[in-house]
């Protein structure tokens, strides 16, 4: 294993979320507009799994990943086991608050409810850590030690709905393991720079297209855990523009409608044209506005609709309450 893992240390380097991540999109909120009726509850779906709700280009490139390079997903794993994992532990419960059912247990119920309407059998740590950035980051790979972390920050920004939905969006990123598939992805396209480095941006272009399509399916698992799509499409508002102040007097509604704007004007000229591609060339997540209209999309959709006719109401059937999911044991 050691002379794998060696070999692979610089790619498993961009496992590792850096800090801060400045406004990273998407989440919930209270901050809705007037006009809007009453939210949802969100549904129960017995055997939920991340190909029901993945964004199609993310599911196509993930399952090819899957298909084809098993090995190399399998050398990642025991190399990120054995080389990222502990490190990443120690940072986290040495410089952050762990959550738990005694240590804000508010935010544990959340974890907890969360992973019940996402089926995430185990609940991964949910620490706490200090940042003047609202921001929440994990490492997608269901290891030993998989984690969430959420900055004080977003906490303070945050209604607790919209604080489930971050969490959600991050257990969206865990259980579909994105940050281990796009890993792979580098992997298996890295020797192409040196071959032919024009076919080589042309797949780095791809795979920024697919990292994009990833924040939407986890803007997806946020709306399954949350049920309302205006909370899901509050928590991008807030984390563009934002404020505690004046929050009350923001309007979800009125955020979607920016898109048609912005369209106009994009698709009015050669010139408007070009700034857009220039803002999405090199982005990892979509532009905000185009993320609250997909996931009016999606919320619209037949294929939502369908999926959520295969679940339950949260409390039938279960005796209500938080899920009974056991935490991730901590091993010394």
């Amino acid at each position: 294993m050691t002379a794998t893992a060696a070999s692979l240390l610089p790619l498993l380097a961009t496992l590792v979320p850096s800090r801060p991540n400045i406004p990273i999109a998407p989440r919930v909120s209270q901050f809705i507009s007037m006009r809007s009726v009453a939210a949802p509850e969100p549904t129960l779906i017995p055997g939920l799994s991340a190909s029901d709700f993945q964004h199609p280009e993310d599911k196509r490139a993930s399952q090819l990943l899957k298909t084809f390079f098993a090995p190399v997903e399998l050398a990642l794993r025991g190399a990120f086991s054995a080389l990222v994992e502990d490190a990443l532990f120690m940072d986290n419960i040495a410089s952050g608050v762990l959550v738990g059912p005694r240590q804000l247990p508010e935010l544990h119920q959340a974890l907890l409810r969360s992973c019940k309407l996402l089926s995430i059998e185990t609940a991964p740590d949910l620490y706490i850590r200090q940042s003047p950035y609202p921001n929440a980051y994990t490492v997608a790979v269901q290891g030993r030690r998989p984690f969430v972390v959420v900055t004080t920050s977003l906490l303070d920004l945050l209604s607790p709905t919209e604080v489930q939905a971050v969490i959600a969006h991050e257990l969206g990123h865990l259980k579909c393991e994105h940050s281990l598939a796009i890993a792979m992805a580098n992997l298996v396209l890295s020797p192409l720079a040196s071959v032919s480095p024009v076919a080589d941006a042309a797949l780095q272009t791809r795979l920024l297209r697919w990292q994009r399509a990833a924040e939407l399916s986890c803007d997806r698992a946020a709306l399954l855990a949350v049920g309302d799509v205006r909370a899901v499409q509050a928590v991008t508002m807030k984390l563009c523009g934002g404020s505690k102040a004046y929050g009350k007097s923001m309007d979800v509604e009125a955020f979607v409608e920016q898109a048609a704007q912005y369209d106009e004007v994009a698709d009015g000229s050669r010139l408007g044209r070009l700034v857009r591609q220039s803002q999405q060339r090199e982005a990892t997540h979509p532009l905000p506005i185009y993320r609250v209209r997909e996931l009016q999309r999606y919320s619209d959709s037949g294929e939502y609709a369908t999926l959520r006719a295969r679940g339950r109401p949260l409390g039938e059937g279960t005796g209500g309450g938080a899920a009974p999911v056991a935490p991730q044991p901590v091993v010394a």
